[in-house]
C-alpha cells in the first residue's frame, strides 16, 4: 500500500476514554463534511468497545452541529442471523444511538439479515447493491474493530475471503467466531474510505496490535487488518490494553 499515509496511533489510558475520543473525532469529522455540503458515508463495526463508542455518540451528539438527516450509514460486516438477534451489529447500533438522535431510517443501510435473504451469498450479493446503489462510492470513515486473531470485518486469517479482489460483499461460513455465517465487505470495498479507523480494546488485542504495527508485518493472510488502510489516513485509536505490545 505505498503512497497512503502512514497509520497514526492513539493511546488512552482507559476504555471510557477511547470511546470518548472517537465519538468526538467523528463528529468533528461530520461536521467538517456536512460544512463543505457533503451527505458523508459512515461504515461501523460492531462488538464492545463499538457500543461504547455508540453510546458516547448518543451522549455527545445531540450537542453537536451535525445534521444527522444528513449521514448516511453502512456497516462493514453483519452476523447473518434473526434481525432481532443479540449478534446483529446493526441492532447494536440502533439501540446505542441511531434510534436515538434523529437519524434518517432512509439513510441507514442495514445487511440482510435471515428475514431478508435465502442465504448469507444471497445476502452478500443484495448489500453489495446496495452499497453500490446507494453510496458515494467510498466511506468518509471506515471503523474497524480487530479480533484476537488480527481479523477485521468479517475477514478471518487464512479464509479465502482474503483473496476476492472482484466483489463488494461476500458470504463467509465457518467463521471461527461464532455464530458462522456472516456477511462482509471485501478488502477492495473496505479500502474505497478515505479515513480508516481501527478502535481496538483490551489485553487481549495486544498481541494482534502489535503485530499488525511493526515495522515490518506479516501479510493479510495472517493478519487481515494490515491489509486496509485509508486513502486519506488510517489512525489506530488503542487503549493502553490493546497497545501494550506496540513497539
Amino acid at each position: 500500500m505505498s503512497g497512503l499515509p502512514v497509520p497514526r496511533v492513539e493511546v488512552h489510558e482507559s476504555a471510557a476514554d477511547l470511546a470518548t475520543a472517537v465519538a468526538g473525532a467523528l463528529l468533528r469529522v461530520l461536521t467538517v463534511r456536512q460544512a463543505a455540503g457533503e451527505t458523508p458515508d459512515i461504515a461501523l463495526t460492531g462488538g464492545t468497545i463499538a457500543d461504547k463508542i455508540h453510546r458516547e455518540i448518543a451522549r455527545l451528539g445531540p450537542g453537536s452541529d451535525v445534521d444527522w438527516t444528513r449521514v448516511s450509514f453502512f456497516w462493514g460486516d453483519e452476523r447473518f442471523v434473526a434481525p432481532d438477534s443479540d449478534d446483529r451489529n446493526a441492532r447494536q447500533a440502533r439501540q446505542a444511538f441511531l434510534d436515538a438522535i434523529g437519524v434518517d431510517p432512509a439513510r441507514v443501510h442495514e445487511i440482510p439479515s435471515t428475514a431478508d435473504a435465502d442465504s448469507v451469498d444471497a445476502a452478500a450479493t443484495a448489500y453489495a447493491e446496495t452499497v453500490r446503489s446507494m453510496g458515494t462510492g467510498n466511506f468518509d470513515v471506515l471503523m474497524l474493530g480487530v479480533g484476537p486473531d488480527g481479523h477485521v470485518a468479517s475477514l478471518f486469517p487464512g479464509f479465502p475471503q482474503l483473496q476476492v479482489d472482484d466483489a463488494i460483499a461476500v458470504g463467509v461460513t465457518g467463521s471461527p467466531k461464532p455464530p458462522p455465517e456472516r456477511v462482509t465487505l471485501t478488502f477492495p470495498a473496505l479500502n474505497r474510505s478515505d479515513e480508516v479507523w481501527f478502535v481496538v480494546s483490551g489485553v487481549d488485542k495486544a498481541e494482534a496490535v502489535g503485530r499488525a504495527l511493526a515495522a515490518q508485518p506479516p501479510g493479510v493472510q495472517e493478519i487481515p487488518a494490515t491489509g486496509v488502510r485509508g486513502r486519506m489516513e488510517t489512525i489506530w485509536f488503542l487503549d493502553r490494553d490493546a497497545a501494550s505490545q506496540v513497539p
